[in-house]
């Protein structure tokens, strides 16, 4: 063999080993789309959930869950599964939400929940909201009135074009 075919084979099989361990060595060179799955939740929304909630105002707050208790419908799991594509980093996180007869009792998973958790909707209330006695004691606001009282359009009321016919 000569020295041409010797350097062309050696050179080809250079090139063939580089191109099959190519992806792995330029792999950070390569797009992969982040992926995303399940129910991604912030924590102001398990921070909303109060014990003795009905599973309708649970759905309201949270969505629907990924996975419901097949025999029985008073478990719901609400799951988050992310992949970064960049340093295929995962986060996991799940939240496991219990009823009893169709109300909120016990909340499990990786979220915080709020100290207010354990009091019932009914007696909880926002921060800043006002009492209803504190509302209906306001004075209500009346709009300005326009220095014209003439209205902007005359109503056809029926009875007073009648009465202009008969004079």
């Amino acid at each position: 063999m000569t020295i041409k075919k010797k350097s062309l084979t050696l050179l080809g099989a250079a090139a063939l080993s580089l191109s099959m361990t190519g992806c792995g060595v330029f792999d950070w060179l390569i797009y992969k789309p982040d992926i995303p799955q399940g129910n991604y939740m912030e924590t102001q929304q398990v921070e909303k959930l109060r014990v003795e909630m009905t599973k309708e105002q649970v759905e309201y707050i949270l969505g629907r869950p990924v996975l419901r208790d097949s025999f029985a419908d008073d478990t719901w799991y609400y799951v988050y599964h992310y992949k970064s594509g960049r340093d295929a980093s995962i986060t996991h996180k799940e939240l496991i939400i219990h009823f009893d007869n169709d109300q909120l009792t016990k909340v499990v998973g990786d979220y915080e929940l709020s100290e207010e958790f354990n009091t019932p909707l009914e007696q909880s209330r926002l921060p800043d909201a006002p009492l209803i006695e504190e509302v209906e004691q306001l004075d209500p606001l009346i709009p300005e009135q326009r220095p014209d009282a003439k209205p902007l359009v005359e109503e056809n009321d029926p009875e007073a074009q009648a009465s202009k016919k008969f004079e």
